[in-house]
């Protein structure tokens, strides 16, 4: 039982992680500081949407999930869990380029607009 608790912890960490990810950038316009912790997220999840790779936590809670009787999933956290909510389809690999595109130029138009505006703070 204790191992399915920490199996949800993760998945709910690895949930937490894709938004902040995802939509981050917004925050960082209220708060720059986040930026430091936001950019790294970014560049992590944009590489493991380019090049395919699993992320490590999604293999932490296949292995929780064993370890509590449960069987795991064996594809990644995004097909398993948030491709069924947004695609009918299997997620394929143009699809997980598209997605790491939106991402990374979701972000970078945020990041754009948090330079610029500090550019206008040291005009004025």
């Amino acid at each position: 039982m204790t191992y399915l608790i920490f199996a949800e912890c993760i998945l709910l960490i690895h949930f937490i992680f894709i938004i902040f990810a995802a939509l981050g950038a917004i925050l960082v316009l209220i708060r720059n500081k986040i930026a430091w912790l936001h950019v790294p997220t970014v560049i992590w999840a944009t590489l493991i949407e380019f090049t395919g790779w699993i992320c490590p936590l999604t293999p932490l809670e296949n292995w929780l999930r064993f370890q509590g009787g449960e069987s795991g999933y064996s594809s990644g956290f995004i097909e398993y869990y948030i491709h069924p909510l947004l695609y009918p389809e299997m997620l394929t690999r143009n699809g997980q380029l598209l997605l790491g595109i939106l991402l990374l130029g979701f972000n970078v138009i945020i990041y754009l607009r948090v330079f610029s505006r500090r550019g206008e703070d040291r005009v004025q």
